[in-house]
């Protein structure tokens, strides 16, 4: 049981280091357009991201897929500038009305490409594991937990911009989402000429 919790608190540090911030980044993207009423839908988008960042490390683990890590740390940055210009496209052209899974099945395919980013090392830390599913859970777990923090404080924050301070939802998701675009482009920059 010992692995599972050290797995499960390297999933939410995994998530919460500022000092890869993309993944915070990525969530408040994914999260921007909503508000508390639609909390449930942004946790289900969250539990896709997760559950496909850990079908890439599984498949990394068991050495069923290997990828260009060049490539993966340009692809997650693009992700995310992906996910906030679809904001503010859909919010300003679209009022915000979208039909069909397509985000749904962009989130899921942008967390596949983000648990490739993290296969390396999480490869290094389970080299001497026998046994790979346990601690994948609990990297899930982890996961899943501190992605429920980071989609609740962007709830709240909201709710506070919109409710109390009067902000217009649609100025909101619009503001963030630029936000996120400005910090990503260096970050796509970086990788690019990494």
């Amino acid at each position: 049981m010992y692995d599972f919790w050290f797995y499960c608190k390297l999933g939410i540090h995994h998530v919460l280091d500022w000092g890869a911030y993309d993944h915070v980044l990525f969530l408040t993207a994914l999260t921007a357009p909503f508000t508390f009423k639609h909390w449930k839908k942004v946790i289900v988008l969250a539990t896709l991201f997760t559950i496909a960042h850990c079908l890439s490390l599984l498949l990394s683990a068991y050495s069923f897929v290997k990828v260009d890590v060049q490539l993966v740390e340009f692809l997650i940055p693009l992700t995310i500038l992906l996910t906030a210009l679809f904001n503010i496209v859909r919010t300003i052209v679209f009022q915000a009305k979208s039909k069909g899974y397509l985000l749904e099945f962009a989130t899921t395919f942008f967390g596949l490409i983000h648990g490739f980013g993290f296969s390396n090392y999480f490869n290094m830390l389970m080299s001497d594991e026998d046994e790979k599913i346990g601690p994948l859970l609990g990297f899930a777990g982890g996961i899943e937990i501190s992605q429920v923090i980071v989609i609740f404080s962007i709830l709240i924050l909201a709710f506070i911009m919109q409710n109390k301070l009067g902000m217009k939802r649609v100025v909101f998701t619009v503001l963030f989402s630029s936000i996120i675009v400005l910090l990503t482009i260096p970050m796509l920059i970086n990788s690019w000429l990494w």
